[in-house]
């Protein structure tokens, strides 16, 4: 897997490197702005750039919007991005496009290296990955008209799965159920949601999308 790295702390983007390189993934290049992310990207074109959110000179949103960029102008690029606070809208805008391949972690999660590197294989494969906190968050503000709503707790504690990354034979195993019994949720949740008939993994991205925004 090559990699590159956009952190503006030298420290954190030093450290990464080296967790990054032990595991055996190729950082192809390492950058501290917006700007140079987007060069590297275009001239490197990595399986997945790995980003933080704030970068300078304003230290807001100024790392997304170069991945947004960076994955516009290098179609295909996967992009996990890294926030040291839950930010909703930062995970609505990196799924706009419906494509997956894109995943949204608390920098917290960093320190779980297994966790991390199974985050940035699903992204790269074309998935979704959700933080937890932020899929906590989405349950916590559904509104009256949310089409969410009409799933039953089982089919959203599914839903949930799914946003995190989830394949249906993790969530078998970690809901102690069997493959099929996901299945069946699933596509009930993509109908209840009007998602019509398509690629299953479109079907994934589309129901997360649907659950960020409704």
């Amino acid at each position: 897997m090559r990699v590159v790295l956009a952190e503006d702390s030298v420290l954190l983007r030093e450290g990464l490197v080296r967790l990054l390189e032990e595991a055996g993934t190729e950082v192809v290049a390492a950058v501290g702005d917006g700007p140079s992310l987007v060069r590297a990207v275009t001239e490197a074109r990595p399986d997945v750039a790995v980003v933080d959110v704030r970068m300078p000179p304003t230290h807001t949103d100024e790392g997304l919007r170069a991945a947004v960029q960076a994955r516009a102008t290098v179609p295909g690029t996967a992009v996990l991005v890294l926030s040291q606070y839950v930010e909703v809208a930062y995970a609505d805008e990196l799924l706009a496009d419906g494509r997956g391949g894109v995943g949204y972690l608390l920098k917290d999660r960093v320190t779980d290296l297994d966790s991390f590197l199974t985050a940035l294989t699903d992204v790269v494969g074309g998935g979704t990955v959700l933080d937890p906190q932020v899929v906590a968050q989405l349950f916590a503000r559904r509104r009256a008209d949310d089409p969410v709503r009409r799933l039953t707790p089982r089919e959203r504690e599914v839903l949930g799965l799914i946003a995190e990354g989830h394949s249906n034979s993790a969530i078998a195993r970690l809901l102690v159920v069997t493959p099929g019994a996901v299945e069946k949720h699933t596509q009930r949740i993509f109908a209840k949601l009007g998602l019509a008939q398509d690629e299953d993994q479109h079907r994934r991205v589309m129901a997360t999308l649907a659950y960020l925004r409704t």
